[in-house]
């Protein structure tokens, strides 16, 4: 069988790899040369960890092929995916379909006869209909079988959720489509993955409702941390708690300062803004994203407040990913935060293990350094924004005598407040009592 892969972004190059490592022969798409010059001299585009070794390996197998020239990789392919980008539409947050309506219009001039085309990337529900009628416009008489098939992919373990997900959602609507991704994923069959086949529309709801309702849980312990510190709790009791009934299940109830990345943000818009389209309104996940706004304000009005209280004009960043072992630093609480501290006039001295490049364009006047060491000199307030694994045993003394103050605030809760007892720092977390 032989797969085009239509996009090479976090999305699109992790299963084409995970897909080439099943042992298919996958040719990956993209439009920027350069990004598939890259490719083909063994650079991996994006910071996946794991992933540089798997495509290596596939492509110095011949299974794994790029070409920025999508007429030869999807003229003799059986199976095409999409998994080019859906961005939030401004103005209305649903998601903009120009890339994929663009990439379904190229895949239609040049597919052959009884190809499967698969919408990979996260679309409203009505666009895999809207994308069939499309292509059936653009190349009438030819037959084509189109499939819904999101992806369910974290960043930072993106390949472990290709190779040993929960389920594979598919949704299809002929026989033609159901067999090829029962053929596509045979290799999960033996670890017994579900393979949940249901109709086009479900497939699609099914991606926006699941990240929704963990966008939900996220906001959710983060307002009962906001309880926890009037009320003299500690919202990780509280959580592991909760965590422990089946019904509810611990992930996704860790507190911190809002939720960010390529997906919970986009998703939640774009299915408020479904909700409004057909007229159920969707509530409860209008006010996640109103509420999610405001936390990552409110937690900049903290640190804010908190390098006043220093009477320092430094403040050292650990973090600006919206999550560790990624170098994704899309609408992560990191770029709120340290925004709003530049607009208050302080200094931010900042570190992170892999985004700074990315980060580096979007935040001018920030000083960039090579260590949380070096981002704490002189720094009145040192700040933990991403809970990378770098940042879990530093040397707290050493951070000490580093800084002009003494304000440690940890707002992703990495450390218990006994870790800090003789370091001479004033350690605030989120959602627990302070220590001093």
């Amino acid at each position: 069988m032989n797969i085009a892969m239509i996009g090479t972004g976090y999305v699109g190059l992790v299963s084409a790899a995970c897909l080439a490592e099943f042992g298919f022969s996958v040719t990956c798409v993209d439009k920027n040369p350069s990004i598939i010059t890259r490719l083909k001299a063994g650079e991996v585009t994006i910071f996946e960890p794991g992933l540089d070794d798997i495509v290596a390996r596939n492509h110095r197998e011949g299974r794994l092929l790029f070409s920025d020239d999508l007429a030869s990789g999807v003229r003799q392919a059986d199976v095409v995916f999409l998994a080019v980008g859906t961005p939030s539409r401004r103005g209305d947050g649903e998601a903009d379909l120009q890339y994929i309506e663009a990439a379904a219009d190229e895949v239609a001039d040049v597919m052959k006869e009884g190809v499967v085309i698969v919408i990979k990337s996260t679309v409203m529900v009505g666009t895999n209909a809207r994308i069939r009628a499309r292509i059936r416009a653009r190349r009438p008489g030819v037959d084509f079988s189109i499939v819904s098939n999101p992806e369910f992919l974290r960043e930072g373990s993106a390949i472990e959720d290709f190779m040993r997900p929960d389920r594979v959602v598919v949704g299809v609507e002929d026989e033609r489509g159901r067999d090829t991704m029962r053929r596509v994923y045979r290799p999960l069959s033996l670890r017994r993955t579900p393979l949940f086949i249901t109709s086009l529309e479900n497939a699609e709801l099914i991606k926006y409702a699941a990240n929704a309702f963990l966008a939900m849980k996220v906001s959710f312990i983060n307002q009962v941390a906001d309880l926890c510190e009037k009320v003299g709790g500690d919202v990780q009791d509280v959580a592991q708690a909760m965590g422990m009934d089946r019904r509810i299940g611990s992930l996704f109830l860790h507190a911190g300062p809002g939720f960010g990345g390529s997906c919970f943000p986009k998703d939640t818009r774009a299915f408020a803004a479904s909700g409004r389209r057909y007229g159920a309104p969707q509530a409860l996940i209008e006010n996640v994203i109103t509420g999610n706004e405001q936390r990552k304000q409110a937690m900049a009005e903290r640190v804010i407040a908190a390098a006043r209280e220093a009477k320092s004009q430094t403040v050292a960043v650990f973090g600006v990913t919206f999550k560790p072992n990624t170098d994704d630093v899309r609408e992560s609480p990191a770029l709120d935060i340290i925004a709003a501290l530049s607009a208050a006039g302080f200094a931010v001295r900042a570190h992170d293990p892999e985004g700074m490049e990315a980060a580096g364009a979007l935040l001018p006047g920030v000083h960039w350094c090579s260590s949380p060491y070096e981002a704490a000199e002189g720094a009145g307030v040192s700040v933990i924004l991403t809970e990378w694994n770098a940042y879990r045993a530093l040397d707290l003394k050493k951070l000490k005598r580093l800084m002009n103050g003494n304000i440690l605030m940890d707002l992703r809760n990495i450390y218990k407040p006994e870790d800090l007892a003789g370091s001479g720092l004033d350690y605030r977390s989120i959602g627990r009592p302070l220590v001093k």
